[in-house]
């Protein structure tokens, strides 16, 4: 490599650097200016260039809105998810035409009911949209606060709290749910009582806390323990800062990243769960619309009427997706070391 070669880009920089003000240079003369980004706007830049995010990212906000303004669309739409249509339906209940789809109902009818499945389907994402974000947030509020109080203090506290998760995690979940579901409704509720339409629903946002919160405090311990002997909780300590404002000033900022990436892989795996205790008949009933229980509703007449399980099982699984790819790509772009 030859001087020159060698001698241009330390040339180009010194007139980068020299043609501020400061320097004597002119103002916009072609010079580049070199800007400061923080790790969150670094980790923006690459998020905006990785087009697998862009694309699940896209897909989760029409979900989400589409879930949101379930009523509006219900209005828009001109049919309720309690509404039935029984003249849609012949004498053996299955839909008329090709499984009832038309312009009226475009994903179709609902066999045996009579129910519109695009306003069930919109009224389902909601339902488990709700439970999910609801469930998620409660469930790393509690696992930031244990873990990181766990990963600081350390000593007995530490080892109670480890004990406590292990126990937790020792559970069989949906043994768990089979036992306690019908055991709350039955003490709650009579035989002959209607049970409330949010009653199940945050039956099964408490269960997921009680379960989901071990994982996202196990990660908040474990980023703890690395930072508690970092210079500037050394500092804070020394100017006699208190314990909360260690916790949630200096230690609680730098635990936003794997925070944000728990967050988002958490929510398609409780949007699962949901789906899943929903099809088994003990999360969400009657009438409340639920994607679980409508994929149920359509197993019977899986042969007759396939379409009725094909819009169902397709929402959901593009919905999951669509996180679980997110999450991915928000767990490469606040990663430094990612090349992406």
């Amino acid at each position: 490599m030859s001087e020159q070669q060698v001698a241009a880009p330390v040339g180009a920089t010194a007139a980068a650097v020299g043609s501020g003000p400061e320097a004597g240079g002119v103002p916009g003369a072609g010079a580049k200016e070199f800007v400061g980004r923080s790790p969150g706007q670094l980790a923006w830049l690459r998020l905006r260039r990785d087009k697998v995010a862009l694309v699940s990212g896209g897909v989760l906000i029409f979900f989400v809105v589409l879930a949101a303004a379930a009523p509006l669309v219900a209005r828009l739409y001109g049919k309720g998810p309690q509404e039935r249509f029984p003249e849609r339906l012949d004498r053996n209940g299955f839909p008329l035409g090709y499984a009832g789809v038309s312009g009226e109902h475009w994903f179709g009818i609902q066999p045996g009911i009579g129910r519109d499945i695009f306003i069930q389907v919109v009224y389902g994402l909601r339902t488990s949209l709700m439970i999910a974000f609801i469930a998620a947030v409660l469930t790393i509020a509690l696992g930031v606060v244990v873990g990181i109080v766990a990963g600081y203090v350390g000593g007995w506290v530490d080892a109670v709290i480890s004990w406590v998760i292990d126990l937790a995690l020792a559970f069989p979940f949906y043994i768990f749910c089979f036992a306690l579901v019908p055991l709350a409704v039955n003490q709650f509720y009579g035989p002959r009582d209607e049970v409330s339409p949010w009653f199940r629903p945050s039956l099964l946002v408490l269960i997921f806390v009680l379960f989901n919160w071990t994982i996202s405090a196990r990660l908040v311990r474990g980023q703890v323990l690395s930072l508690r002997e970092r210079e500037f909780v050394e500092a804070a300590r020394a100017s006699g800062a208190g314990l909360g404002h260690i916790l949630f000033r200096q230690l609680l900022p730098n635990l936003w990243a794997p925070i944000l990436v728990t967050f988002s892989l958490n929510v398609p795996a409780l949007i699962t769960a949901e789906a899943a205790l929903s099809f088994l008949g003990i999360g969400v009933l009657e009438p409340t619309p639920d994607l679980g229980r409508l994929i149920n509703d359509s197993v019977r007449y899986l042969r007759d009427v396939p379409s009725f399980t094909i819009v169902g099982g397709t929402t959901l699984f593009l919905l999951v997706l669509a996180f679980n790819l997110f999450g991915d790509s928000l767990r490469d772009a606040l990663d430094p070391k990612s090349s992406r």
